[in-house]
């Protein structure tokens, strides 16, 4: 049988005994993403890395576990990360010139995944070469850079996206579905709360804003595309933890211009010192006639669904940042020619940034206070350091100079 027979012969057989779901084919005992199958009939889309820090290994295991991609390049300009990358993607050629990754005109997508001052110019080069886009949040590091991107991009006629994963959780596809069903009648009031250790004050993301800018965003964005509107008025407190010169908590309520109400509540301040570390991670959402939320430990997320005719508790796997499902999300872009409906936006993420900043402004109005001490700071920084097992880990090759020590 010739490979190509083979191939129809499978998808056939596949599909004829396996129930469908819309992301899987279950095959008991087993489970195949419905990509695995595409990836028997379609060709590989070469793919390159810009950045392998954290994120850039992660988009690397995604890219490698979805069978769509071919990762033809991994940039960096560290030479730790390269050595690193050329041991886990050795099929992949590692440099640090990210020019030579733009160049190469078998390339479509560039992922971006270096810190967002580096993206402007990264993206205004995948619209020269005619790449697509795979980008980290934000996608500039001040508004205006990201909304001359987005008027940039959108006449370029290339896809892009961006990683605010919470859109591409099943939890939160979980709860959407459930509340445009009906079950919890008019969607009335939106609570978000995100706190946990995580990453500290000074510890290399300075280009990507405050830690309400710089995460915040996942959850000024997620309950914006809950309600389905945009935010109308605003009031935010902040808190400058151990006398940062930034605030690293922050709390926000307001509505939104079709009347719905949110509160937001985001910090890394969640017991950086505490013997055990925990977090407090949440969303609730009241309707007129019902409820939907919820909750999760990093390793198990718990939706709690209780409308007018389903009561449902459903617990699986968290998922991470889900950046398996956007890859393959993305893969199916291309194939098809346009963007997946469930995919953000880089107009989606600038929005999300401005608003994110516009709430750290109205906070900074309404005054900071001052808690805590740089000593503090400095006892956080040197835990942080030797941490093997918590929250926001380092990547130590990517600290600043001053934090290595």
């Amino acid at each position: 049988m010739k490979y190509h027979e083979l191939v129809i012969f499978l998808k056939n057989w596949l599909y004829k005994y396996c129930k469908s779901s819309n992301d899987y084919i279950i095959l008991s005992p087993y489970v195949c993403q419905k990509s695995h199958i595409a990836a028997l009939e379609k060709k590989r889309i070469k793919i390159g890395i810009i950045g392998f820090g954290r994120m850039g290994g992660m988009h690397l295991q995604a890219l490698k576990k979805s069978g769509l991609w071919d990762i033809a390049y991994i940039c960096d300009l560290s030479e730790v990360c390269r050595a690193e990358a050329s041991v886990l993607a050795p099929e992949a050629k590692v440099t640090d010139d990210e020019d030579i990754v733009f160049a190469d005109p078998e390339v479509e997508v560039v992922s971006l995944c270096a810190l967002a001052d580096s993206r402007p110019s990264q993206i205004k080069k995948a619209i020269r070469h005619g790449k697509h886009v795979m980008a980290e949040k934000p996608i500039g590091a001040t508004v205006e850079e990201e909304m001359e991107i987005v008027e940039e991009f959108e006449k370029s006629g290339l896809l892009s996206t961006v990683n605010l994963y919470l859109r591409n959780s099943w939890y939160h596809s979980a709860i959407k579905e459930f509340i445009d069903s009906g079950e919890i009648g008019d969607l009335a009031v939106l609570r978000v709360c995100h706190l946990t250790p995580g990453l500290a004050p000074g510890e290399g993301h300075e280009s990507e804003g405050p830690s309400f800018h710089d995460c915040g965003m996942h959850y000024v964005d997620i309950a914006r595309w809950y309600a389905g509107s945009d935010y109308k008025t605003w009031n935010a407190q902040a808190v400058r933890m151990w006398s940062y010169k930034d605030p690293w908590f922050l709390q926000a309520h307001g509505t939104f211009e079709n009347g719905v109400v949110f509160d937001i509540t985001q910090g890394h301040v969640y017991g950086q010192l505490s013997k055990v570390q925990t977090h407090n991670s949440y969303i609730d959402i009241i309707g007129t006639k019902g409820i939907a939320r919820m909750s999760h430990d990093f390793n198990t997320a718990v939706v709690e669904l209780h409308g007018v005719t389903r009561t449902e508790r459903i617990e699986k796997p968290y998922g991470g940042k889900n950046i398996d499902r956007m890859v393959d999300r993305f893969a199916e872009s291309i194939y098809q020619g346009k963007l997946h409906k469930d995919l953000p936006t880089f107009r989606d993420a600038a929005r999300a940034s401005e608003w994110s900043w516009l709430f750290l402004e109205n906070a900074k109005d309404n005054g900071e206070p001052c808690i805590g001490t740089l000593d503090e700071l400095a006892e956080i920084h040197r835990r942080r350091r030797e941490m093997t097992n918590g929250y926001g880990l380092l990547n130590k090759s990517k600290l600043p100079q001053d934090l290595k020590q």
